[in-house]
């Protein structure tokens, strides 16, 4: 009953915190500042969770703060894209589609706040149900959970380091970025947050209970792959560049392969993907893009967010 009460004030402090920032949000008249604090709402129930259990040996630790260094990357990098650029386009698009009924704000609170924090504390749990018996020494899961996660944080921070490079240069207007961490996968920071979170359920499973959330990064990797992230955006990425298809061949969709093929070079399309969070369905076809929270959307994506991660 512990675990559960905690589990359920970790819960009801996200909401809280979900609904000052809607009420900012109104004030700005910008739903879109939730996609730089996607990465925060995932960490703040697992960083919470650390201070209410006095944080009790070595894996609580870990956990906490492995999550909080992802979310502070993650967060701080869309807050220096994304501030004093207005609200994003899709949200625009969400908020024209209720024009008709005039409740946008009350819909923003539900479609896309609420829901945002609930699927955020769900993808938490290994993070949360880990520091619970952490007062063992760290063993082999541990380090081989930090190895996973570091791969993911890497791919996350250099994918996007390499497209903010490229699309610095203002002779790459309209090009597709197909080069570094880009010609291994099509998707490396939608790649990185899922190893991201694999790395810190494989470090909770040391903990008695931690396997109990070992099922949160395969919904995390689901709703990249599957459902707001990588689907839905190469459909719009293929109708907006018909060259799109001879990246696709050539590259991988997901997992880092060495490059198909002969060199493409830097084709087409100056807004390859970033991070943000990963978006509600109800939502999807509101929107030419998903909303995924980390460095990997087109155009607007983490994580231009991901969007994610994405």
């Amino acid at each position: 009953m512990a675990v559960v009460g905690s589990l359920f004030e970790t819960l009801l402090a996200l909401y809280a915190a979900t609904i000052l920032l809607w009420l900012v949000s109104l004030r700005l008249k910008n739903a879109s500042i939730i996609d730089i604090f996607w990465a925060i709402f995932c960490a703040l129930p697992g960083v919470l969770l650390y201070f209410q259990i006095d944080g009790s040996g070595p894996r609580a630790g870990l956990l906490a703060g492995l999550c909080a260094l992802w979310a502070a990357r993650l967060s701080g990098y869309l807050a220096v894209r994304n501030l004093g650029h207005g609200e994003d386009y899709r949200y625009v698009a969400m908020r024209k589609s209720r024009e008709p009924s005039g409740d946008f704000a009350q819909w923003s609170l539900a479609n896309v706040f609420i829901l945002q924090a609930t699927l955020a504390w769900v993808i938490s749990l290994p993070v949360q149900l880990g520091q619970f018996g952490a007062d063992k020494p760290l063993g082999p899961l541990a380090f081989v959970g930090v190895a996973i996660f570091a791969v993911g944080l890497a791919f996350e921070a250099i994918g996007d380091a390499q497209l903010r490079s490229f699309k610095s240069e203002p002779a790459n207007k309209g090009r597709l970025m197909t080069t570094g961490l880009w010609a291994w996968t099509r998707h490396p920071n939608y790649f990185g947050d899922a190893c991201v979170w694999f790395g810190l359920a494989i470090i909770a499973l040391e903990g008695p209970i931690g396997w109990l959330g070992f099922a949160s990064p395969f919904v995390m990797a689901h709703f990249l792959r599957n459902v707001s992230g990588k689907a839905l955006l190469e459909r719009s990425m293929a109708r907006k560049y018909p060259e799109y298809a001879v990246y696709v061949a050539r590259t991988s969709g997901f997992f880092p392969m060495p490059p198909r093929g002969a060199p493409i070079g830097r084709v087409a399309a100056a807004e390859n993907v970033e991070s943000q969070p990963p978006a509600e369905p109800e939502v999807i076809d509101v929107q030419a893009e998903p909303i995924v929270s980390n460095s990997d959307a087109s155009s607007a994506s983490s994580a231009d967010l991901p969007p994610q991660t994405k």
